[in-house]
């Protein structure tokens, strides 16, 4: 029952997440505490699934009302002008170019592990220049995404350490067989990075032809808010620039919470470039709205995920996932989940598919004589791939904030490419022998 319920809930929430009839916030908090109070759960429960959420979330909200602040002032004082004229030159308008140099600093940025800092580095980068040249923003939330993935099979990134929490092996050791696969899924993104510069090339070219703008509403993207002249420092550009390196480099480097390192450069960025208290509290105001709209959202999606956690719902799908399958089937069990594994990034926290669905995967096929090494690596390469396409990677949020993006647009736009991308590196490691059948 509990499966059903946490089936249908997941449904709904994409359903309505993809359908754009409301809010974020209102599809990941009506619908999971109904269901809570369906599954036979108090009020009681719901303010203790609440705590446990928020306690996962709340890092990632506090870093992101600091970041926007953060990038807000640098927007502000036009550190970022010169940046984007530079690389327009560079490109000059070369669409394919500026989609290779999309993966390429995607998975620069991603070496840290941490998905928030890529979204956060990248897009504060790019999305103007894709504004610029006219480009499909959300090609470019597919390409970070995608990159992003790849690179997350890091030792030092979540989903390998929660694997070699499982089988009690060295995570290090885990990760070399990976790292073939990682290059090759790096290759690929090139050619999907090129693939699509060009189709895009081509639509560009045709609404040029016929009119047509590109109509995405970007007005909630800190990266295109106006700018008053009047707040822009010229004659300060290298101390911010210097600022925003230190600060990112403090990110990356992992010496200090993203939180704070982010409200140490507020609190270095606004004196440095504002005098008065008014002028630097007008800086705040005007940046708040965008960092508590999409907070107020991270906040409600740790709610989901304490309801869906807090009620064993998700251990219940993951257990009861592998239950449905035919018996001849059984045997291929670690391949079938493998394919299936980004849609099942819309239905399972990282949490329940490593610790929950995976051990059961597990243990059906060593009946077989599948080493756990090969399960493994088929349900980290099929589902790693789409994990920044899920509405449960907090990530994601922070990614869609930062560009004044949608989440179910996001969804239809680079789904099926991360999916394809995930099977194709499946039967890339099947036949490099990384995984055994």
């Amino acid at each position: 029952m509990l499966s059903i319920i946490g089936i249908v809930t997941i449904l709904v929430i994409v359903g309505l997440l993809i359908s754009g009839r409301v809010s974020p916030l209102v599809a990941m908090v009506l619908p999971p505490i109904v269901a809570m109070f369906i599954a036979g759960f108090s009020f009681d429960d719901l303010g203790t699934f609440f705590s446990d959420g928020i306690s996962s979330v709340i890092s990632v909200a506090v870093m992101f009302i600091f970041a926007i602040i953060f990038f807000g002032i640098m927007q502000d004082v036009g550190l970022f002008e010169p940046v984007i004229n530079k690389m327009v030159a560079l490109s000059r308008g070369n669409v394919v170019l500026v989609a290779l140099v999309t993966v390429a600093v995607a998975g620069i940025a991603q070496l840290d592990g941490s998905g928030a800092s890529t979204f956060l580095i990248t897009i504060t980068a790019l999305l103007p220049l894709y504004v610029r040249l006219g480009m499909n923003p959300y090609l470019l939330l597919l390409l970070i995404s995608g990159t992003a993935a790849i690179m997350n099979m890091l030792p030092w990134a979540g989903p390998l350490g929660r694997v070699a929490s499982v089988l009690s092996t060295d995570v290090t050791e885990l990760w070399h067989p990976l790292i073939k696969i990682q290059i090759i899924g790096i290759g690929l993104m090139l050619l999907l990075a090129v693939f699509m510069g060009f189709r895009e090339k081509r639509l560009i070219a045709k609404r040029e032809a016929t009119g047509t703008p590109l109509n995405y509403d970007l007005s909630n993207s800190i990266l295109n808010n106006e700018v008053d002249d009047s707040l822009k420092r010229p004659k300060l550009l290298w101390a911010n620039g210097i600022l925003a390196v230190g600060v990112i480099g403090v990110l990356m480097s992992g010496l200090l919470p993203a939180g704070l390192a982010f409200l140490i450069g507020v609190a270095i960025a606004l004196p440095l470039n504002y005098r008065t208290p008014k002028e630097q509290m007008g800086r705040i105001q005007a940046h708040a709205s965008n960092a508590l709209t999409m907070a107020s959202i991270i906040i409600a999606a740790g709610l989901f995920l304490g309801i869906l956690n807090g009620t064993g719902m998700l251990t219940a799908i993951a257990g009861n996932a592998v239950n449905v399958l035919p018996a001849f089937m059984a045997q291929y069990l670690h391949i079938i989940i493998g394919v299936l594994g980004v849609p099942f990034d819309l239905l399972l926290s990282t949490d329940a598919y490593y610790f929950a669905l995976f051990p059961v995967v597990d243990q059906i096929a060593l009946t077989y004589g599948i080493e756990s090494m090969s399960t493994a690596y088929a349900m980290i390469i099929g589902n790693i791939v789409g994990t920044f396409v899920s509405p449960l990677a907090p990530a994601v949020w922070l990614a869609l904030g930062l560009s004044g993006l949608e989440m179910g647009k996001h969804l239809r736009f680079s789904f099926f490419w991360m999916w394809g991308l995930s099977i194709t590196l499946l039967v890339i490691a099947v036949l490099l022998g990384v995984i055994q059948i």
